[in-house]
């Protein structure tokens, strides 16, 4: 879902989706034209990787949307409570995580277009409910807190920065 300029005085469950596609863009724009070594290389004393953050963000849709609101998922191949999802191993691809993050928004896209903003779900790690709507807000949040971490890790591997692709150039400009 792409912000056109309807979407800036669309309806608020369309307006919360369109800012949400716009961070998981940038997660995505975060790892054009870097090989496999610089998406795994642990930019942090902790670890963190680019490729690791979108396993973290692929995992996370999942929870928030599919599980807690009774949704259809995948089964992990990780433990996502043991933090396996910020971490990538050397068995899995660049486009086994990439592949996986593309099918975590497209489920949560379904419950997010099937389900009102007023829906409300139970997280298992939780002992409480929650809105769609919280969750779509919150959701947001994780994203561009993310993001914007990607965007460090990014400027530390090659210089590129900011929330989105940058124009490119036409012919006659």
């Amino acid at each position: 879902m792409t912000t056109s300029a309807a979407g800036y005085t669309a309806g608020e469950k369309d307006i919360l989706h369109a800012s949400l596609d716009r961070h998981r863009d940038a997660v995505l724009w975060k790892l054009d034209g870097l090989d496999d070594e610089q998406l795994r290389r642990p930019m942090t004393p902790t670890g963190t990787t680019l490729l690791g953050l979108v396993k973290h963000l692929a995992s996370v849709e999942y929870g928030w949307f599919v599980e807690t609101f009774g949704r259809e998922g995948e089964p992990l191949w990780f433990d996502p409570y043991k933090d396996e999802d910020m971490s990538v191993s050397p068995d899995e691809t660049t486009e086994q995580i990439v592949a996986f993050y593309g099918r975590a928004r497209a489920a949560a896209d379904r419950t997010i277009t099937e389900l009102s903003l007023d829906a409300s779900g139970r997280p298992a790690w939780r002992d409480h409910t929650v809105s769609l709507r919280w969750t779509l807000v919150h959701m947001i949040e994780e994203t561009a807190r993310h993001a914007g971490h990607m965007d460090i890790l990014r400027e530390l591997i090659d210089g590129a920065t900011g929330d989105h692709r940058p124009a490119t150039a036409t012919a006659g400009d």
